[in-house]
């Protein structure tokens, strides 16, 4: 059983940066693809960014490529997300989300996720 605790949310303007951070526990965290998604008011929940166990392999959606860069720490048993050039449309609760294989087609489905995080807010004023 793994947990999941991310931080790292916050206010930001348009154009700001946050980096989000996932701590897991638990578990072996290296044997875990994670991946991040965000929920906002009204909205379903959607796939944001995936790295593979080793951390070789990432995939983004496509309105947060060249802004967002996810990154893993195995020795920390940590996640990130650096997200840069914030847009007000950003706005969500943003959860973290482990699955105990590699991904490759599925990777954005949101069932395919075994274990998730509580959720960390980020706003984005204009």
């Amino acid at each position: 059983q793994v947990q999941l605790v991310e931080s790292g949310g916050g206010l930001v303007q348009a154009g700001g940066s946050l980096r989000l951070s996932c701590a897991a526990s638990g578990g072996t965290f290296g044997r875990y693809a994670m991946g991040w998604f965000r929920q906002a008011p009204g909205k379903e929940r959607e796939f944001v960014a995936h790295i593979s166990r080793s951390g070789g392999s990432t995939d983004y959606t496509d309105s947060v490529k060249g802004r967002f860069t996810v990154s893993r720490d195995n020795a920390k048993n940590t996640v990130y997300l650096q997200m840069v050039s914030l847009k007000p449309e950003d706005t969500a609760v943003y959860y973290c989300a482990a699955v105990s294989t590699d991904l490759y087609g599925s990777r954005r489905l949101i069932a395919r996720y075994d274990y998730w995080g509580q959720g960390t807010q980020v706003t984005v004023s204009s």
